[in-house]
């Protein structure tokens, strides 16, 4: 029989977060192909790759691996008592195909002084205690730290049935994000002004 963890309690849920390189690899594999993890989609879901390898889990694993060997930002890892239980994905805005429809007229500044948070994952056992938040803070520092002058998201309502992955916008607003447009049906484009 397995037994569930245990829900930790939410004063005591402090993530260490750890940008993801090439020496911590292993702990996103982990991660990733761990029981209910994302290995279905390797956060390739907002990156370019070619199309014939989208629907191969194989594909898209060598693809994020490959960035990340190569350097380019792909996101962050967090951390409790050592063990990898969330991911943030968040780059620089090139290292994204489209992720809306239209872009506002701030974006037009300079592509490399804006980074995108696109997708987010904790562990079952670890939800609903503020873990998000703290990767959405973590995101913003390491964005700033690397030079961004802003940071863009795309979440969802909280009612809403599809993208819930890219979080929702309260948690955003919160992190003093503000509304700057719609990315499709159900996505917004909230902003975080850094400088």
């Amino acid at each position: 029989m397995t037994i569930p963890p245990t829900r930790i309690p939410r004063e005591a849920a402090r993530l260490r977060v750890e940008t993801v390189t090439a020496a911590n690899w292993p702990d996103m594999e982990a991660l990733f192909e761990g029981r209910g993890g994302p290995h279905y989609c390797w956060c390739m879901v907002w990156r370019r790759m070619p199309s014939k390898d989208r629907r191969d889990k194989g594909c898209k694993k060598a693809a994020l691996k490959q960035r990340v060997e190569d350097g380019t930002p792909v996101g962050l890892l967090g951390y409790l008592d050592e063990r990898p239980v969330a991911w943030c994905s968040v780059g620089p805005r090139p290292s994204f195909r489209r992720l809306a429809d239209t872009e506002p007229d701030q974006m037009q500044k300079g592509p490399e002084s804006v980074w995108s948070i696109v997708c987010f994952y904790v562990q079952r056992a670890y939800r609903s205690q503020g873990l998000a938040a703290q990767l959405i803070e973590q995101a913003v520092a390491y964005a700033q730290a690397q030079g961004a002058e802003m940071v863009e998201a795309y979440p969802v309502e909280p009612e809403a049935p599809s993208y819930r992955f890219m979080g929702f916008v309260p948690q955003f607003a919160r992190a003093g994000f503000t509304m700057a447009g719609k990315a499709g049906g159900r996505r917004h484009i909230m902003q975080l002004r850094l400088r």
